[in-house]
């Protein structure tokens, strides 16, 4: 019996002695508590309420170390509130994850919580940041504040100090969270530092010096608001660890590293909108680069034979479209000049193409045999020094580069140039010697400090070294003849009478003419004579050529959106051949290959007008916008002017490219590349009418990627900010192989600089209007994001975005789908019936309800940029793996071995005799060991 009560005691003992264990701090308890009073929605959380021990019998989501809170794990729970102001009390607190939700308010400071490793904080919607907010954070590993958008909007913040001081930092991810100014030197010093994502914000300067040698491995400092970063990237060079880069949408300068190849980890290398300029260097063909995108810069010369085939370098000056293909001789002299003098921008962007003789080259001019004469650059702040390639121009009759700074030596090889007459450098920093020019060339060098005559050999060939007049020059000095005469007075009288003389034969017989020409050309309008060049298999662009010969008097301003058809011009027949741009065609030429706009070759119809296909005689299709008699008044005019002028301006593979557009009588047509497949409806909405195959998963990513990388073209990228303003699934086209473009250009508007709006008459189509837009008529480029946000829920559901046949609530698809979209049930049965959905295909269509859910919320500025769709979608589309093929041996080599070794052992295996010491090789070898040893691994 005693035995019995000892027992009894001892159970009762461990009891209480286990209960005093297992209870929750009381002043965690308190913190949660009060974080659960503070949300809208804290049923979400699940946690029980007549339960005050969430250490004890375990809350949800919240994880404790004995009895003090260590982990909250709500991400993704749909919570909305603020956040506990002393959350820093958490003082055992290791890991935070509160990422997308929709936490709002001040985000409290984590002062103290020098235990915490992880903070995922992004997604939400924290008002402000204290400056105290990283003090103490000693153990931090992971920091994520990306995408809130509203944190510190109008003042924006700064990267706070106190982050210096974690050592343990791997990852900082602080996307689109309106950071702003310069990039802090101490993130380059940070030798933990692996994951840097600092992009869409409003951060300027450069890249610090600091991170020169910097062990990042992913680096994101692309499309900064404002202006964004600016000056060289030679930095990145020496960054041997990184595998990611991305810099577009800012607006770097200078050249792309030379010895760009030391980064051997590096696979995703975007340098897409900036103003870099500079050859491609050749060493980047030796990199094992997956992802290279160099567009919409200023790179000049050839492009490299890379070695990868998703590289894209559009948009940009350089002298071939087919890589490997080398520049003509003379704009390799001229890109070896230019880079003599640092490629002054002004210069680089202007020299495009591979003949200089061909179009707008700034500062040069060319002879009869267009061949580059003159170099005319006098005071164009040129840096550098001149290259001995200005020697390969052998067809060079002036150099005038005065007033600039100019150093070194004049390259001896000038004086081989036949046709120099005439050589400026005058008030550079040009050192002698001055190399020995023929008494025929005119050499100029007064105001050079280095420069000490009776050092060069030479004299200079001019008596005073004065540079002749040049109106392009400051200053303009006589020209010393080279011979005085003896001046004789000559009669003034014949040198004024024998011009006026000549004018007024010129006008007597002239005026006549015109007038008589003008008179039988009155009433008579004919089309511009066109023909049709069947596609060149060799061309890049694979364009139609068509051929226009101008006699039609019809000029067409895209510049100012105004058309002024004229029956009474006398401009001269000048024919050219256009290959993209203001193309005007022959009504006559588009009813020949339309059939005369038959039925049968109808593709559809809109408020615009009907859509026809044509073809042309070698295969080549077309379509056809014809605008309708009835509906031409200045709206749909002004509609149809919009679209010229935005098409012939900008230029994207995912943008339907016009070719050609017509004018004549009451004829107004549009000319566009054929898209065989149609719009993205008919295969969304109307497949089984058509009896076609439904769009899978896969296609529909791909599709939305192509729309996304579009618009961010039209938003961020292109030469001037665009907003469509009438984004929708019937306006996006497919191809054969169903990739998209997006088609429909005539609403776009100039979108304002920065954040600000424009007000504009409401246009675009019910359904698809952002609310902001449909009720202040006030525009940013948001409103497309919203429209991209509907087409989503379309490539989702499969239901059209208003549609008067469903019920009530579900009849506006944007306004329904927030309601299904955070609730996995129901998303997954609305889900377009049409598709086969697996887990991972759930998996990938729950990320794209929240990009879908997140483009359509009701504030503009809680929208992303499309540059973050672009991102989430390629994150689901572009996965990379490794491939490992072992089918094929070489005779058991093991390849970790020694290069040599690997040899012998293969010779020993083939019987053949060791290395040819004799002559220093290595004899024939298995192609897999040779192309390893050839590139040098």
């Amino acid at each position: 019996m005693e035995g019995n009560q000892r027992r009894l005691i001892l159970a009762v003992v461990f009891c209480i002695v286990s209960v005093g264990f297992s209870a929750t701090d009381p002043n965690d308890l308190r913190i949660l508590n009060e974080l659960r009073k503070g949300l809208e929605n804290p049923e979400l959380l699940k946690w029980p309420v007549n339960d005050d021990d969430p250490c004890g019998v375990g809350w949800p989501h919240v994880f404790c170390s004995g009895n003090r809170v260590a982990q909250i794990q709500v991400q993704g729970v749909g919570l909305k509130g603020p956040l506990p102001q002393d959350i820093n009390l958490l003082t055992e607190l290791t890991d935070l994850g509160l990422q997308r939700n929709s936490f709002n308010g001040k985000l409290p400071t984590f002062k103290g919580l020098s235990q915490l490793q992880k903070a995922y904080l992004d997604f939400n919607n924290f008002g402000t940041i204290p400056l105290d907010f990283a003090n103490g954070l000693d153990n931090l590993q992971l920091l994520s504040l990306d995408e809130n958008l509203s944190l510190n909007k109008t003042t924006g913040w700064s990267i706070p100090l106190d982050l210096r001081n974690s050592l343990q930092l791997t990852n900082l991810s602080l996307s689109g969270c309106n950071l702003v100014g310069p990039i802090p030197d101490f993130l380059g010093n940070m030798t933990s530092l692996s994951h840097l994502k600092l992009s869409y914000n409003r951060l300027s300067g450069g890249i610090p010096a600091s991170f020169k040698q910097s062990a990042l491995q992913t680096l994101w400092l692309n499309n900064q608001a404002g202006g964004g970063l600016s000056g060289p990237i030679d930095v990145i060079s020496s960054m041997a660890s990184l595998t990611q880069l991305w810099l577009h949408g800012n607006q770097f300068t200078g050249t792309i590293p030379a010895d760009i190849e030391a980064l051997t980890s590096l696979t995703d290398l975007n340098l897409n909108g900036n103003q870099l300029v500079g050859p491609i260097p050749d060493s980047m063909a030796k990199m094992e680069l997956q992802k290279l995108d160099l567009s919409n810069n200023n790179f000049l010369g050839p492009i490299p034979m890379f070695k990868f085939v998703n590289a894209s370098y559009s948009n940009n000056l350089l002298c071939q479209s087919v890589p490997g293909v080398p520049c003509a001789p003379e704009v390799t002299a001229l890109i070896d000049f230019l880079g003599g003098v640092g490629y002054p921008f002004r210069l680089a962007s202007s020299w495009k193409g591979n003949g200089p003789c061909e179009g707008p080259w700034l500062g040069l001019a060319c002879n009869a045999n267009q061949k580059v004469s003159v170099i005319n650059l006098p005071n164009y702040k040129l840096n550098g020094t001149l290259s001995p390639s200005v020697g390969n121009l052998l067809s060079l009759v002036e150099i005038k580069l005065g007033v600039n700074n100019i150093t070194g030596s004049i390259p001896t090889n000038l004086t081989a140039l036949k046709s120099l007459k005439l050589l400026d450098v005058t008030r550079n920093n040009i050192k002698p010697p001055l190399p020995k020019f023929d008494s025929g060339v005119k050499v100029f060098i007064d105001g050079n400090p280095l420069f000490i005559s009776n050092q060069s050999g030479t004299p200079p060939s001019s008596g005073n070294n004065q540079p002749p007049g040049d109106p392009e020059t400051p200053f303009s000095l006589p020209r010393v003849p080279d011979v005085k005469q003896p001046k004789r007075r000559r009669s003034k009288l014949p040198v004024i009478l024998a011009p006026l003389a000549g004018i007024t034969l010129l006008i007597l017989l002239v005026v006549p003419l015109w007038m008589c020409y003008c008179k039988k050309r009155k009433g008579s309008f004919l089309g511009p004579k066109v023909v049709v060049h069947p596609r060149n298999p060799s061309d890049p662009d694979n364009m139609v050529k068509i051929a226009v010969s101008n006699n039609t008097g019809t000029n067409f301003s895209t510049a100012t959106g105004s058309s002024t058809l004229s029956r009474f011009s006398c401009g001269t027949d000048q024919s050219h051949v256009i290959e993209s741009g203001n193309l005007v065609i022959s009504v006559q030429v588009l009813r020949n290959v339309t059939k005369n706009f038959a039925p049968e070759n109808e593709l559809g119809r809109g408020g615009f007008g009907t859509v026809y296909k044509g073809e042309f005689h070698d295969g080549t299709h077309i379509a056809v916008k014809r605008m309708e008699a009835s509906v031409i008044s200045n709206k749909a005019l002004d509609e149809f002017q919009s679209e010229i002028a935005v098409l012939s301006k900008v230029r994207h593979r995912h943008l339907v490219s016009l070719l050609g557009y017509s004018i004549e009588g009451y004829e107004r047509l549009l000319v566009y590349e054929y898209m065989p497949q149609g719009a993205l409806s008919k295969h969304l909405f109307h497949w089984e009418d058509l009896k076609i195959e439904p769009l899978s998963w896969k296609r529909r990513l791909n599709i939305a990627l192509d729309v996304a990388r579009g618009m961010e073209y039209l938003h961020t990228l292109a030469y001037q900010s665009f907003i469509h303003r009438d984004l929708k699934s019937s306006n996006i086209l497919l191809s054969d192989d169903y990739r998209a473009k997006v088609s429909d250009f005539g609403l776009v508007k100039l979108a304002p600089d920065g954040m600000n709006s424009v007000a504009t008459r409401l246009a675009g189509t019910f359904g698809y209007l952002a609310p902001e837009y449909a009720v202040t008529g006030k525009i940013t480029t948001k409103v497309d994001v919203f429209s991209f946000g509907v087409v989503l829920m379309e490539l989702l559901t499969g239901l059209m975005a208003l549609d008067e046949r469903r019920s009530e609530e579900s009849r506006y698809l944007a306004a329904w789908f927030w309601q299904i979209k955070s609730s996995k049930e129901k998303l997954r049965a609305n889900v377009d019936r049409a598709l086969d959905v697996d887990e991972e295909t759930f998996e990938s269509i729950a990320i794209i309800a929240e990009l879908a859910g997140h483009c359509t919320t009701r504030e503009p500025n809680q929208r992303p940029d499309m540059g973050h769709a672009v991102n989430v979608l390629s994150s689901l589309i572009e996965k990379w793996k490794p491939f490992h093929d072992d089918t094929e041996e070489y005779s058991g080599i093991d390849y970790s071995q020694p290069l040599t070794q690997m040899v012998k052992v293969w010779q020993q295996s083939e019987g053949k005799s060791g290395l040819d010491d004799s002559k220093g090789s290595i004899p024939s070898m298995p192609d897999g060991i040779a192309e390893s040893f050839n590139s040098g691994r």
